[in-house]
Order: structure tokens, then C-alpha cells, then sequence
């Protein structure tokens, strides 16, 4: 006889359920395929946002940049593609923040000159690499601690949901994140109140130097989302086309009827921080990747193939952005240190309003 709980052994007033469905993103897209012109500056967006990344090394063994530094070399098109859906959204992300505030519009000067740590940088040289934060365009802030800023994009969905604005949060994560119990209690909270949230996990298939299948069971991070009964897909994410569709779905959707999570394949090119020499990944690997999944040279044969846009052209873009991704070197370089006296004004927030003299905390009782 099994000593399984049935039914009716459940508590008054609860009943027991069967597992949540898995629930798949709809597969429709609801932006129109991007034509030549927009194609044209999604490459931009990427190629600058490489260059940025490729003089932030450079600047980083000039003992330039100090302390951490991740780039988001390879990973291009998930911020660019993401951006394009969702720019005038909230968007939360962690350390490897470069590409994700460049793509939100956060300017290649305020960034460098932020990991320059100098004042003029977009957090004014007190965040460096990982706290870049701007929110003239609701950039809500790069975080360090592993999967620990999840739960903040529930906080945000619920202010614009409160507010009935017609915005979501994005928040971006890796798959060492996802598992992590705050990443849990988020997606728990997020389907419990149907929070217009859009969860991206960027699967770059290292959690620091542990590839995803030594490091969990699961290796389908979407599947996650069956736990808590959200909507959810996993897609790879090499053409910015694709994730640019596949987001402006998921965006759709959590307006409309809740958080999804979404798994994006990506790859990144460089060691988890600038102090990582990635001697853990197979020989070959990397050549492989970048040779069949380069985001960037996917989109200039997309261009040339379908769009009949010539190599010139192409080469007029690169030089045009290795002139702004210098020119955002040369203004970090010559912009000044922040003034020390400054170093808590950012700490703290002032309270502008007094205690009553009757409150439990005025007085001799506080």
C-alpha cells in the first residue's frame, strides 16, 4: 500500500496540483523583418561595441582600467539584438555590463571613461567595470554579485505594472547565475504576481572556468522556468535578427501575461575577466566558434547576400567606429579624477523629512 499524500489528505482548503505545462513562447514575431538600413546599424551597434571592448583590453594591461574587467567580446549580438526589442524598456544586468550599457545608449565615452574610473564616466569614476548605471536610459546598474540583482528586475516590473506603464524590465544573468536561489525566488515572485519581467540567461557556456555540464545536471537553463509554471524558450543567439524577433516576443508577452524566461546561446571570445587566460577549454573550440558563430561576420554576409551591400561599405562602417571608439579613449585619458571629497555622496541618500516628536524612534527611546 503507498504511503504517498493523496488529495484528500491535503490541508482544508488546499488541494494538490499536477505538475505546471511547460509553456513555451508563442512562435509568432511581432516586428517586421529588419530591413537593410536597420541591419546596416544592428552591425554598427556590434562592431562598435567589439572595438570598445577590444581598447578596454588594451587599456587594461596598460594598468589603464584597474581591478575587474569582463568583456563581452562574442556575446555582441544578444545585447544588441535585445536592445533593438526593448530600448526604451528597464534593463538590469550583471559584471559583463560594457556591451549591455552601450546597447541601451549609455555613450562609449561615459563608459570608458568609467572604467578609467574618471569623473566624467557614466557612474562618475566611483562604479568602474562592473557599476556602470545611467538612468537618463533607465540603465538601472550593472551588479557583482552573482545572480544577486535577479530579484531586483521584480522590483522595477513592479513599479511599471503599479504605475500601468507600458514597460518591462530586462534583466540579464549567466547560466552560473541561474543557479543561484535568489535567481529561484525571483522567477517564483515574478509568476506569482505576473510581473511584466523578460528574464535573459546568457548561456557562454562557462560559469567562470566550469562549463555548464560540470556544473549542473540540467543544462537546458530554460527549463527552469517549468518549476514556477513560466513561459519560456531557449534559442541560440547568434544572429541578432533572430534574438532581436524572439525578445520583442517574450516583451510582448509579459505585458500581456507574464514573466518569460528566455535562454540564449552565445559564446564568450575572452577568459571570464581580464585575469583569465581560459586555458580550460578544449583545444580548437574557440577557432570553431568564431569561425561558425562570429555574430559579426554572420551579419556582414547577411548584408552582402541579401541586402547586395558591398564590402566598401562595410569597411567605411569599421573605420567610422574605430574613430568613435578612440575618440572615447582619448576623452577618458585626458578627463580628470574624481574629487576624494566626493567618496560618499553616493552612499547615502539624505532624508529630508524629520521624525515626529511622538514616533517610537524620536527622543530618548530611539
Amino acid at each position: 500500500m503507498s504511503d504517498s499524500p493523496s488529495p484528500a489528505d491535503a490541508p482544508s482548503g488546499h488541494h494538490v496540483e499536477p505538475p505546471p505545462a511547460d509553456r513555451g513562447l508563442p512562435p509568432e514575431n511581432p516586428l517586421p523583418d529588419a530591413d537593410k538600413d536597420q541591419l546596416l546599424e544592428l552591425y554598427r551597434q556590434m562592431a562598435l561595441m567589439r572595438r570598445v571592448e577590444e581598447l578596454a583590453a588594451k587599456a587594461y594591461t596598460q594598468r589603464k582600467i584597474l581591478g575587474f574587467c569582463h568583456l563581452y567580446i562574442g556575446q555582441e549580438s544578444v545585447a544588441v539584438g535585445a536592445a533593438a526589442a526593448t530600448g526604451g524598456d528597464h534593463w538590469i544586468t550583471a559584471y559583463r555590463e560594457h556591451g549591455h550599457a552601450l546597447a541601451k545608449g549609455v555613450p562609449a565615452r561615459a563608459i570608458m571613461a568609467e572604467l578609467f574610473g574618471r569623473e566624467t564616466g557614466a557612474s562618475k569614476g566611483q562604479g568602474g567595470s562592473m557599476h556602470i548605471f545611467d538612468k537618463s536610459v533607465d540603465f538601472m546598474g550593472g551588479y557583482g554579485i552573482v545572480g544577486a540583482h535577479v530579484p531586483m528586475a521584480n522590483g522595477v516590473a513592479w513599479a511599471c505594472k503599479q504605475k500601468k506603464l507600458d514597460k518591462v524590465c530586462v534583466v540579464f544573468f549567466g547560466d552560473g547565475a541561474a543557479n543561484q536561489g535568489a535567481f529561484f525566488e525571483a522567477l517564483c515572485l515574478a509568476e506569482l504576481y505576473k510581473l511584466p519581467v523578460v528574464f535573459i540567461c546568457e548561456n557562454n557556456w562557462y560559469a567562470m572556468g566550469t562549463p555548464l555540464h560540470r556544473q549542473s545536471a540540467l543544462t537546458d537553463m530554460s527549463l527552469r522556468a517549468r518549476g514556477v509554471g513560466m513561459t519560456r524558450e531557449q534559442l541560440e543567439g547568434w544572429d541578432v535578427e533572430h534574438v532581436r524577433q524572439r525578445v520583442a516576443a517574450a516583451r510582448k508577452h509579459a505585458l500581456e501575461h507574464g514573466p518569460v524566461l528566455l535562454e540564449i546561446i552565445t559564446y564568450r571570445y575572452r577568459g571570464h575577466s581580464m585575469s583569465d587566460p581560459a586555458k580550460y577549454r578544449p583545444q580548437g573550440e574557440l577557432d570553431g566558434q568564431k569561425e561558425r558563430s562570429d555574430p559579426l561576420l554572420l551579419t556582414a554576409a547577411k548584408l552582402q547576400d541579401q541586402h547586395g551591400v558591398g564590402q566598401d561599405v562595410i569597411d567605411g562602417i569599421h573605420a567610422d567606429i574605430d574613430a568613435e571608439a578612440q575618440d572615447a579613449w582619448d576623452f577618458a585619458d585626458q578627463s580628470a579624477w574624481p574629487d576624494p571629497a566626493t567618496l560618499y555622496d553616493f552612499v547615502y541618500g539624505a532624508q529630508e523629512t524629520s521624525l515626529a516628536a511622538d514616533t517610537p524612534l524620536s527622543g530618548k527611546e530611539s
